[in-house]
């Protein structure tokens, strides 16, 4: 099992959940807010109202799957996010121990 995640702009999350689900083995993802800290940002900090400022807002994506269906998940989302502005995004992939996707049974 494979985690990826990313992150990305939130204004591009409606467009990246519909290239995922044309990819065979997307299960679903989870998603939350997050701020990050751009390269391109200013490195002169000369006020503390610009420090509590200066992160932009972006959109934690994370997902798990098999091992079969990580490597197409990883590229969907490369491709995806290269057809964006430069910086738009970050994806990674991490081993999974050990992962259960569990459903209620009756």
């Amino acid at each position: 099992m494979k985690e990826i995640k990313a992150v990305i702009a939130p204004q591009r999350l409606a467009a990246l959940n519909d290239a995922l689900r044309a990819v065979p083995g997307f299960a679903g993802m989870t998603v939350s807010r997050a701020e990050g800290y751009p390269t391109t940002a200013p490195r002169v900090r000369n006020a503390i109202r610009a420090e509590l400022t200066d992160h932009v807002p972006r959109v934690r994506v994370e997902m798990v799957a098999p091992d079969e269906a990580a490597g197409a998940l990883y590229d969907a989302l490369v491709a995806f996010l290269s057809s964006g502005p430069r910086g738009d995004g970050l994806v990674w992939v991490t081993d999974v121990e050990r992962a259960t996707f569990v459903h209620k049974t009756s």
